[in-house]
């Protein structure tokens, strides 16, 4: 039995959410290993819709969930999901929940940077303005606070002093306030003890799961286009969305990930800005933004939508080593009788198969499309290949060519239950 990692190939809001649902099932140990509550998963159980943006999956099955050592945790966010879930019938309990101890904080003074650098710009991000870049800023500027400095509110008094001495600067800069060193302590110490019965030593309670022969869901968060290094700088995330992230961000190990299964949408969607060559702006980008409701589970923002890019997913496959992807909001394109798949780029005269990593050399690529048959009949709700339309099982099979990776799920519908399992990805 194999660990499996998933992650997003295109942009993030590729589904990520309901599958990781449906693989916690088969998994005994669930595990963040990047982001913060930037990221949101949005799970329909029956009739219950869960919203999660820092807590895995995993917690809605009460399986063991682990928040690793490369996601940046905002504790006060924290407490106010894991109360929300309780009020949905989930409680979520030291047993339920590890959150690393290394793992570094995201703090009030964070999210006010975060916003104030996106008013003060010219040219906007697109951040979601809850503090997730300035507080990975801090980690690798090795002046952050992280969850077992809360234990020590002596040594907390020296490591604000430290923080602020960076900090204070920048506010002035942006005409915030003055941060009070003493209210930070104040509200540290208020959340310590809440905090403080989660935090474990993650990279020893995946570890020791995995010896004992316990499966592992590795949960990714964004897409692999908003990697921090591979993605279309810099109108990216923070921290680093690929697979291999998976190690470093949890502490188990390179061999851990196991499994990389790549989430990939039926066609394309964008939040906030940055170079998007398939993008539509007529009626078919209209029909996928209102029949697929993109909008951000996080944000509420609406997201850009356009044709499948075939390029991007493929470089995705070869940056993440995926080698199956599970393909999502396939209803989505019911009732298109004509399809395009993006199989190239021109640029300048040159044909290219990848996407360049300059920004003006992203913005001049044009896509070359590929036009494929659509279908009439429904998918959504099917269950089997077999129910699929032959126009649809054709569409599936030319994406497969396309990006050098075999499908190993459909998602046909928001339910858990409506997936086509092609391969089951603990078994492979």
């Amino acid at each position: 039995m194999a660990n499996v990692t998933v992650v997003g190939a295109q942009w993030g809001d590729e589904g990520k959410g309901k599958l990781v649902d449906w693989l916690s099932s088969r998994a005994d140990v669930v595990a963040r290993f990047q982001g913060g509550h930037n990221a949101g998963h949005t799970l329909v159980v029956g009739d219950q819709t869960y919203k999660l943006s820092l807590l895995p999956s995993g917690v809605v099955q009460g399986k063991l969930s682990v928040i690793g050592n490369g996601v940046v945790v905002d504790p006060w966010h924290l407490l106010e999901e894991i109360e929300r879930l309780g009020g949905q019938g989930v409680t979520v309990t030291p047993e339920l929940l590890a959150l690393a101890d290394n793992a570094a904080l995201i703090l009030p003074l964070h999210r006010d940077l975060d916003v104030a650098r996106e008013a003060a710009s010219a040219s906007k991000i697109g951040t979601t303005g809850r503090g997730i870049g300035p507080a990975y800023e801090d980690k690798v500027g090795r002046r952050a606070i992280r969850v077992a400095d809360l234990s020590d509110c002596e040594a907390l008094k020296a490591k604000i002093d430290r923080l602020l001495a960076h900090h204070e600067p920048l506010r002035r800069g942006l005409g915030l306030p003055s941060a009070a060193p003493a209210a930070m302590l104040a509200e540290l110490e208020a959340v310590a003890p809440k905090i403080l019965p989660f935090a474990k030593p993650a990279w020893r309670v995946l570890g020791e799961a995995v010896k004992a022969g316990r499966r592992v869901l590795f949960e990714g968060a964004q897409g692999a286009l908003l990697d921090v290094d591979h993605g279309t700088y810099p109108f990216v995330t923070s921290s680093n969305t690929v697979a291999g992230q998976a190690a470093a961000g949890s502490g188990l190990g390179p061999k851990g990930a196991g499994y990389v299964l790549g989430i990939v949408k039926a066609y394309t969607t964008r939040v906030g800005e940055g170079p998007f060559p398939t993008e539509l702006h007529d009626e078919v980008g209209r029909h996928l933004l209102e029949v697929g409701r993109e909008l951000g589970t996080v944000t509420g923002r609406v997201r850009r939508c356009g044709w499948f890019d075939a390029v991007l997913v493929r470089q995705s496959v070869a940056l993440s080593g995926i080698e199956g992807i599970a393909l999502t909001k396939l209803d989505v394109l019911d009732g298109l009788t004509s399809l395009r798949i993006c199989v190239g780029y021109e640029s300048e005269g040159a044909r290219l198969d990848y996407l360049p990593a300059g920004l003006k050399a992203q913005g001049a690529v044009r896509p070359v499309y590929e036009e494929i048959e659509g279908w009439t009949e429904s998918t959504r709700g099917a269950r089997s290949f077999r129910d699929l339309p032959a126009a649809a099982v054709k569409y599936v099979r030319r994406i497969e060519e396309l990006i050098g990776a075999p499908v190993a799920l459909v998602s046909t519908s928001p339910q858990r239950e409506d997936t086509i399992l092609m391969r089951d990805p603990f078994q492979d």
